[in-house]
């Protein structure tokens, strides 16, 4: 008994030291080393946009900060992340920093010193960036106006403010390589796929996560709640109900470009995204992006029609009234909208696959970002000041089963959930 309690706590404690020593020496980001550069300028350009298509701002700016200079805390289940500074600040930022120790962070999750990378900065994605490309921003992140900011210590909960439990993290989640083409798909799907993978780290939201943070392993891209900020990012693949099923390339590359398509409009999170980052992507690139997408398998068959009971049949008939009150104007009485300004809500994923964004959206309003394709955007005013819990779950009922939606019924706890919550 005694020798098995020894070898038990041999395992207890060898193991994760294994595990420890192990990715502490492993260093795959050596194997790419940086290659000369001819056009200075044009690898400054290149990397201006490589990082907006990153959306790297987005992270590394506090609201009313100075540009790229980090403060900003990012919620997560396990406690507050803060992004640190990136400007080229020698004392708070990366200006002692190399192309080497660039690299590595984003293709191993490894800090300067070595340390491991809290997974909130998404080196699970950016790891398939090219060696190029990380080169590129990080020479025009040296041309940003340093900033002098301390960053601020990351205020996570025990166990995770232990990093070095990263190790055993990094052993089950994560796999650093840089994205390999597929011979057999053309160039603009290859160009897709190498966007949607890496810089756009678009698995970070479209993607359900486990109870420690990590992206499932049931479904790329199928879709998920994003964590803290109670946002359902709807599934990018093909399935009919709750992905995008029948669209056509071009409207997901006016909605990624402009915030708006025949199909669809963004809000929430999905529409700081396009203001900040995708609207300045090429045109050659956003379709890139729809390509890909629209290729990607499909995970789930269609979910069968909910059963209406008699509780349902109220709500259906009581969201009728409220329907043809408040919103039939815009979006017409068979839900067909009047696109772009007031998008469609028959055949919208964003509403059949989570009550979420339609609950939020009738409580508060809202409006897609303003780009260059949309630049004065159509608002959704908020209703949360006129109607009870129990109308509004009525009429998001009534738009979740109408017009051969198969969204199930919403209940008024649903709804008593998301009213406090603000909209951003």
């Amino acid at each position: 008994m005694k020798r098995a309690l020894l070898a038990l706590l041999a395992v207890i404690v060898i193991v994760p030291l294994a595990v420890f020593a192990y990715q502490t020496m492993q260093h795959p980001d050596r194997a790419y080393p940086a290659q000369p550069v001819a056009d200075k300028a044009a690898q400054l350009q290149r990397g201006a946009y490589l990082a907006r298509a990153g959306d790297c701002m987005a992270c590394h700016t506090a609201r009313g900060g100075e540009p790229y200079a980090g403060g900003r805390g990012i919620a997560t289940p396990f406690g507050d992340v803060v992004a640190p500074n990136i400007t080229p600040d020698a004392k708070t930022g990366i200006g002692d920093w190399s192309a080497d120790d660039f690299w590595r962070a984003l293709h191993n999750g490894r800090g300067r010193d070595g340390r491991f990378l809290y997974p909130v900065f998404p080196y699970t994605s950016y790891t398939k960036v090219s060696r190029e490309d990380s080169d590129a921003m990080y020479a025009w992140l040296r041309t940003v106006a340093p900033v002098q900011q301390q960053n601020r210590e990351h205020a996570l909960r025990f166990p995770y403010n232990q990093r070095w439990l990263l190790a055993g993290w990094r052993a089950l989640y994560f796999k650093p390589g840089v994205y390999e083409p597929v011979a057999a798909k053309p160039a603009d799907w290859n160009r897709g796929a190498y966007l949607v993978q890496g810089l756009g780290h678009c698995a970070a939201c479209h993607s359900s996560r486990n109870a420690l943070g990590a992206t499932s392993a049931r479904g790329d891209l199928a879709g998920g709640l994003i964590p803290i900020s109670n946002w359902y990012a709807p599934a990018l693949t093909p399935d009919a109900a709750t992905g995008l099923g029948d669209w056509q390339v071009a409207d997901l590359a006016a909605l990624l470009k402009t915030g708006v398509s025949g199909r669809s409009a963004v809000y929430g999170p999905m529409a700081e995204v396009v203001r900040q980052s995708l609207q300045y992507l090429h045109d050659d690139d956003v379709q890139a992006m729809a390509v890909y997408l629209k290729s990607l398998p499909q995970h789930a068959p269609p979910p069968a029609a909910e059963a209406v009971t008699r509780d349902t049949e109220r709500l259906l008939a009581q969201g009728g009234k409220l329907y043809d009150k408040h919103c039939v104007e815009c979006h017409g009485a068979e839900g067909a909208g009047k696109p772009p300004a007031y998008p469609r809500l028959a055949g919208n994923n964003g509403i059949v696959a989570s009550s979420v964004n339609p609950i939020r959206m009738v409580l508060n309003g809202g409006y897609p970002p303003s780009t260059a394709g949309n630049p004065r955007p159509y608002g959704m005013p908020p209703y949360g000041p006129e109607m009870n819990n129990d109308e509004v779950a009525a009429v998001v009922t009534y738009i979740r089963m109408s017009w051969g939606n198969r969204g199930a019924p919403v209940g008024p706890g649903e709804v008593s959930r998301y009213r406090t919550v603000p909209l951003e």
